[in-house]
């Protein structure tokens, strides 16, 4: 009988160690990961060049406090080693849906600025029309 008990505890302990096999995270584990995701995110927004206040704004669901401890090791690093600021070439997610989008224009280039000031002047002129 005893030896059967043994037997399930060494069962269910070797089954327990498998957990992370299955998907299953202990939370040290889960609390590790979420720290160097941020001092990834907050390294990453230094060398692009970002405020740290900008970052935290852009990555609201990030650790702030591993954020900055990334920003800050990159800092250091950039400055060590002479690194310039690469600036980003993407907008940040959701300014990209609020800007004007481009027309192409007869020699292929775009008329962003054209359009943007016609599309004001109209606006004034339909709203102007409306108050009268």
């Amino acid at each position: 009988m005893r030896s059967a008990i043994t037997l399930a505890a060494v069962l269910v302990l070797a089954l327990l160690a498998g957990c992370e096999q299955l998907g299953i995270e202990s939370a040290g584990a889960v609390a590790g990961r979420r720290e160097a995701e941020g001092k990834a995110i907050g390294g990453a927004c230094r060398h692009a060049g970002r405020a740290i206040e900008d970052c935290y704004t852009l990555n609201r669901k990030s650790d702030k406090g591993a954020v900055f401890a990334g920003w800050r090791e990159m800092n250091d690093y950039m400055r060590e080693n002479k690194i310039e600021v690469v600036a980003p070439v993407l907008p940040p997610p959701g300014a990209a849906a609020s800007a004007p989008k481009a027309t192409a224009s007869a020699d292929g280039e775009a008329d962003d600025e054209a359009d943007a000031k016609s599309a004001k002047t109209a606006s004034a002129k339909g709203h102007d029309a409306k108050r009268h």
